[in-house]
């Protein structure tokens, strides 16, 4: 009885730890053009963002026509697209690691990840659809289309199990087929590319400026970026 006694008091003392080391962070609105939008969680109605605003986890974020955000999240930097609406689901920093996962509903968003210096940032963005796995710095998402710009992302659907995942490279894009569910290969997306008329809500890989946005397609990605020094 005594030693269940210790046994139970030193699991507690573990989990007491691991909440200590692990702390909830926040991302910083580091600029921002347009009707930008917060809600936190526990709170009905959303509020005008401003430059300088510290976001939690768990707050939602909304851009509205011919608006964008620039969030500093650790090292890293997400720029929020027009028209988009994500969660920041997790912002967490334990020991040496980052952790961040975020909720894309709509629009598009662009990620810089850098990881802290000697340490690793987990980031994930998930929708139900499609998981792709980066091992690079920048990349451009929407629901449906992947563009990397450095790095290699490793691209799978979510729910078919068995499918051989797809490498999405420097310069090449990736899409989600809307009839069968797979991830194209570059090489697929690319001949599609030069096979169809060019048609409005279409474009190549978008360069580091604005750039013209595609319509909100409807669909789904995931994407897990971990990097580490």
């Amino acid at each position: 009885m005594k030693g269940l006694a210790f046994f139970v008091l030193c699991s507690g003392f573990g989990t007491l730890l691991f909440a200590q080391n692990a702390q909830n962070t926040e991302a910083l609105i580091r600029e921002m053009t347009g009707a930008v939008e917060l809600k936190h969680p526990g709170q009905a109605d959303w509020i005008p963002a401003r430059a300088g605003d510290r976001v939690g986890g768990a707050a939602v974020i909304s851009t509205g026509f011919k608006s964008t955000a620039v969030l500093s999240i650790g090292n890293s930097t997400l720029t929020v697209r027009p028209l988009t609406r994500l969660s920041l689901e997790t912002l967490m920093n334990q020991g040496e690691t980052e952790t961040i996962n975020i909720g894309l509903q709509t629009g598009r968003v662009r990620a810089e990840v850098r990881p802290p210096a000697g340490g690793r940032t987990d980031f994930t963005v998930r929708t139900p659809m499609v998981t792709a796995s980066v091992r690079g710095t920048v990349f451009d998402l929407d629901p449906v289309n992947l563009w990397v710009s450095e790095g290699t992302v490793r691209c799978e659907a979510a729910e078919l199990a068995g499918v051989r995942p797809v490498l999405v490279s420097t310069g090449q894009r990736s899409q989600v087929d809307s009839d069968t569910g797979r991830t194209l290969s570059p090489l697929a997306a690319a001949e599609m590319d030069r096979a169809l008329p060019a048609m409005a809500g279409r474009e190549a890989l978008p360069d580091a400026g604005e750039g013209a946005r595609p319509e909100n397609p409807q669909g789904s990605l995931m994407l897990t970026v971990t990097l580490e020094q």
